[in-house]
């Protein structure tokens, strides 16, 4: 059996984590962490070594809630929210200040078969813990009516996952 020099070793492993980084950062894939059971796959952004997320990689957090949306379970869009989050629907007047209430919501509007599609968004990155995405977005149903809306999320990680602490969406006003 061949010894290996203690640097030869340290340069394979970091060749490694190099390749595994760049081919990250290329498929849009992150290194495998803990998800909640039932959760969209690939919720965890920002995980390039400990830095802030991307304008894209927080973006991409709006795809995968509304991938979430497209399972139809109300319970894996609320494991896309916070324990203490705060949400401000989009077609109902009751604020919803915890999971129960969230899964609630999500269980009337996913009867309608709701896929959103961004039509304007400003994201801004706070920390490397933080970011906040804002703008307007049309959701469309499957009995073929939309509903253009404002919105608003604000991101968090909380113990390594990026999850929503603050959504509201309204309604367009009428011109």
């Amino acid at each position: 059996m061949r010894r290996i020099s203690k640097g030869v070793r340290v340069a394979a492993v970091s060749t490694a984590l190099l390749a595994t980084v760049t081919a990250t950062a290329f498929t849009g894939t992150a290194l495998a962490q803990p998800q909640p059971a039932g959760s969209a796959p690939g919720w965890e952004v920002g995980l390039h070594l400990g830095g802030k997320p991307t304008e894209r990689e927080v973006a991409a957090l709006f795809g995968k809630w509304n991938a979430a949306l497209a399972t139809g379970k109300p319970d894996v869009v609320a494991d896309l929210y916070a324990p203490n989050a705060v949400l401000l629907p989009t077609v109902s007047n009751e604020v919803r200040t915890n999971r129960a209430g969230i899964v609630r919501y999500f269980e009337t509007f996913l009867t309608k078969r709701p896929s959103g599609r961004i039509l304007s968004s400003t994201i801004t990155v706070l920390d490397r813990n933080t970011a906040t995405s804002n703008g307007t977005y049309r959701f469309s149903f499957s009995d073929g009516s939309t509903v253009d809306a404002r919105f608003s999320y604000v991101y968090e990680k909380v113990r390594g996952q990026w999850l929503i602490v603050t959504h509201h969406s309204s309604a367009m006003p009428e011109k």
